[in-house]
């Protein structure tokens, strides 16, 4: 029987929790079309070992856009991600399956569980940082934000509660700062930190780092490399960024290398 139809099925605890009934149908799905090894770690710990234990089946994860990233990152951690493909049955909530989508697996237990018995195997780029962690979407350093200042005091000081219990006042707006930030792409100056920029965004497409630089006037500085190099200015602290959904840092400096056709993803032929 080839690896296609030999699954393990990591049923991450949190999609178990939340949509039990859609992990019973895609677990009857894939038990009926294939010899599958159901597997039901209770936390992160016991899903790593579930995974170091697949040997030559096919990974198949239950669970969301974190479920999958964790397996990812575990896989290229060991250097293993060449080593066979992985497939994706997304549960949970809408908001927590939006790679899932941008990638192409199927919404829905059932469509989903058919696609890894009957799709094939989509070789993806993706982004590995210097602290080992990937990128599989987009990656974003937005715009810093502060907020706006308090509105003065009334002075009106006997009708203050009279006016607090019939006027709800709107939240303070927050107002946007711009980043000081270098940015390098293969060696290639795009920014300098005395130069303030509203955004960076990073992705993977074409075995490239696709970066864009956006300026605070609207201009954005765009170029294609394999590595990536920002770095924040020293009286800022650092900087933060956001990446599938996930916000990392402050760091000081990181460094983004794309890999071409790093992992592969059943999908829908």
């Amino acid at each position: 029987m080839s690896a296609a139809h030999q699954l393990v099925v990591l049923i991450d605890p949190v999609a178990r929790r939340i949509d039990g009934e859609s992990v019973r149908i895609a677990k009857d799905v894939l038990c009926a079309g294939a010899q599958a090894k159901i597997c039901w770690p209770q936390d992160p710990e016991e899903f790593a070992r579930a995974l170091a234990r697949r040997g030559g089946r096919r990974t198949v994860v239950v669970g969301d856009d974190q479920a999958l990233l964790r397996t990812v990152t575990l896989l290229h951690k060991e250097r293993e991600l060449a080593e066979g493909s992985l497939a994706l049955v997304p549960v949970g909530p809408a908001a927590s399956l939006d790679l899932a989508r941008s990638l192409g697996v199927p919404m829905g237990a059932v469509a989903a569980a058919r696609a890894v018995l009957e799709g094939t195997e989509r070789r993806l780029d993706l982004l590995v940082d210097d602290s080992d962690g990937v990128v599989l979407g987009a990656l974003r350093i937005p715009a810093l934000t502060r907020p706006a200042p308090a509105a003065p005091p009334s002075v009106w000081g006997t009708c203050r509660s009279l006016v607090r219990t019939l006027v709800r006042a709107p939240a303070p707006v927050a107002a946007a700062m711009a980043h000081r930030l270098r940015v390098e792409a293969d060696g290639v100056l795009l920014t300098d930190v005395d130069r303030p920029v509203a955004g960076v965004s990073l992705a993977s497409a074409d075995g490239l780092a696709q970066v864009v630089v956006h300026g605070r006037a609207g201009e954005r500085a765009r170029a294609a490399a394999r590595v990536v190099t920002v770095s924040g200015a020293v009286s800022t602290g650092g900087f933060r960024y956001r990446a599938d959904q996930v916000v990392a840092g402050p760091v000081r400096t990181r460094t983004w290398t794309a890999l071409a056709g790093a992992w592969g993803l059943v999908l829908p032929g």
